[in-house]
């Protein structure tokens, strides 16, 4: 063969070869050792997940700073204390309960001040006490206080006149006199005498004049109707007739105010 032509002979093995090559993705040298050992499978390469978009964003506008200083905010308001319920004494506990018509009338059991009526003790045990109740402008009453288990209640009345007096006279007639004994009570005065035709009986309201003439140690007496009474001590001691006459003029003064008469 020529030259050229051996030149075009190679050039077409050459040719030949590379297709193949292309055609089996291996030379015809490494074709047969193909078949002998099978080649490792390609590990898959992982994909990565498609990339999501990040959100449209837009600009917000910024709120006004409130500038104003924050005021504390008040506490919550405290839930009423549960009104406190007083136990009920037990049954031999005495529980005294004292009212008096007269508001702070103070009040003394056996001389001892416990307070001003209306009051609840129970301070004063079972037995027998002595009560004494007092106001500005009244007369006090002084009584006795028997004081039993469980509850009790005493009521004192210093608006209502109290009185009994009495004090032995001599009356003085025009002609002599005779013995007798005032009494007086808030229902009235009479004069307790045995001569009949002297005795008399009036009511206090119905007494015009009430007083002593303390130099004469004598009692005048002058009632509504116009009769006069004249009265003198026995043992000629003007100072029972005082204490007589004041006692009695109270009760008057009283009854005149309109303070009820105690009964009898």
């Amino acid at each position: 063969m020529t030259r050229r032509a051996l030149i075009f002979a190679g050039l077409a093995l050459a040719v030949l070869g590379a297709g193949l090559y292309l055609t089996t993705g291996s030379s015809p040298s490494s074709k047969t050792a193909d078949r002998s050992v099978a080649a490792p499978a390609p590990t898959p390469t992982p994909t990565a997940p498609p990339a999501t978009p990040a959100p449209e964003t837009r600009p917000t506008t910024a709120a006004p700073r409130n500038t104003e200083p924050r005021r504390p905010s008040s506490p919550p308001p405290e839930a009423a204390p549960a009104p406190e319920v007083a136990a009920a004494p037990a049954a031999d506990v005495p529980m005294l309960r004292i009212e008096v018509d007269v508001p702070d009338a103070q009040v003394f059991v056996d001389r001892v001040f416990i307070g001003k009526a209306p009051l609840t003790t129970t301070d004063v045990k079972v037995g027998s006490h002595r009560l004494n109740v007092s106001a500005t402008g009244y007369e006090g009453v002084a009584q006795a206080l028997e004081v039993k288990p469980g509850t009790q209640q005493v009521t004192v009345k210093l608006r209502e006149v109290r009185l009994d007096a009495s004090i032995d006279v001599v009356h003085k007639h025009r002609m002599g006199s005779c013995k007798g004994r005032l009494v007086a009570t808030p229902q009235g005065m009479r004069y307790e005498t045995t001569d009949k035709d002297d005795a008399f009986k009036t009511a206090l309201l119905d007494i015009d004049t009430f007083e002593v003439a303390y130099l004469e140690k004598n009692l005048r007496i002058k009632l509504k109707q116009g009769k006069r009474l004249d009265f003198s001590d026995p043992e000629g001691n003007a100072d029972h007739l005082f204490v007589f006459q004041r006692d009695v003029a109270k009760a008057i003064d009283r009854l005149k105010k309109g303070d009820p008469p105690a009964i009898d």
